[in-house]
């Protein structure tokens, strides 16, 4: 299912060029009312997989249907969970667990505007973006036992660096700014971790996607009432906010959250570092934005990071396990 995760960097990507269609707009205002709309259809559309899961206890076991048959591990790469085939869904839905990861996803957006607004939007974009991969594959090993592969390890480097090459230099290397930033990316592998865990535990992506969304949304109200909604009576303005909410949120994340059924966490926050890849391909081919040679050979360092990370790792080996708007 890394192609889902792909489709989800994918998604995120256009989000930028979405987001300048509208002008005049405050970007913090754009990014609640993206978190608002998206968290509220993701939990809506994720409603019957959330009530099923809130019908079973919490940690209660599967029960066998069928006997005789030896245990087998739910998916590779992740500590042993186990199951019989033909058993129940495993496990339901943690909230203890993944209320407060719903926090931050609402604290990484005002992370990361606060981050831009310090020290610009592509030293900003680099460190929040570039250390998500890093915090969520220190996370996997430190809570899941999950040891990064040297692979893993060199094609998150040369990604990190083709994101900083580029999306240029740019801003000044404020030190708030960049632990603003850093904080951002430590918020990220923290929900991106939280998800993998309760989704690798049995429990539906589209439930825990719906509860951990449909929460920041509810916690980024406020944001979107303190910061206006004037804008989103225009009708280009409601369409853009349509869009981010409905497609690079809501969709992005259904499709992120299938993805971590069967790909790594931090092998996924690698591979949705395509996300700077897709924005800069569309700011050629939309906006008439010319590369120079040197964002070329950041692409190019890239693309080429990103598939070493997607092809699939040695048997007998485990593989370690995100512009103006952000995912």
């Amino acid at each position: 299912m890394k192609l889902a995760v792909v489709g989800a960097a994918v998604l995120w990507g256009t989000a930028g060029t979405a987001g300048l269609l509208v002008a005049g707009v405050d970007p913090v205002s754009l990014a609640a009312a993206r978190l608002v709309i998206g968290g509220l259809v993701l939990a809506i559309a994720a409603g019957p997989a959330m009530r099923s899961a809130a019908s079973r206890r919490i940690g209660t076991p599967p029960v066998p249907l069928r006997t005789g048959t030896p245990p087998v591990p739910l998916r590779t790469g992740t500590p042993p969970t186990w199951f019989r085939p033909g058993s129940l869904a495993p496990a339901s839905l943690r909230l203890g667990t993944l209320l407060p990861a719903a926090v931050a996803v609402a604290a990484y957006q005002l992370c990361y505007f606060a981050a831009v607004s310090r020290t610009g939007v592509a030293i900003g974009t680099v460190v929040a973006i570039g250390s998500g991969p890093v915090f969520t594959g220190l996370l996997s090993w430190m809570l899941d036992r999950v040891p990064p592969t040297r692979r893993w390890a060199g094609a998150t480097a040369v990604a990190i660096t083709g994101c900083a090459v580029l999306t240029g230099g740019g801003g000044e290397a404020r030190a708030d700014g960049i632990l603003l930033a850093l904080l951002g990316g430590l918020l990220y592998a923290f929900y991106a971790v939280t998800a993998a865990r309760v989704i690798s535990g049995g429990a539906s992506s589209d439930a825990v996607m719906g509860v951990m969304f449909g929460g920041a949304a509810v916690v980024m109200v406020p944001v979107l009432l303190w910061t206006g909604t004037g804008w989103l009576a225009e009708p280009r303005g409601l369409l853009t906010a349509l869009y981010l909410g409905c497609a690079t949120t809501a969709l992005a994340y259904f499709l992120y959250g299938r993805g971590l059924r069967t790909t790594p966490v931090a092998t996924a926050a690698t591979l949705a570092l395509a996300e700077p890849a897709v924005a800069a391909l569309l700011g050629v081919a939309v906006l008439g934005e010319r590369l120079t040679l040197v964002s070329v050979a950041g692409l190019l360092l890239l693309g080429a990071s990103l598939v070493a990370v997607a092809l699939p790792e040695r048997a007998g080996r485990t593989a370690g396990e995100t512009m103006p708007v952000a995912r």
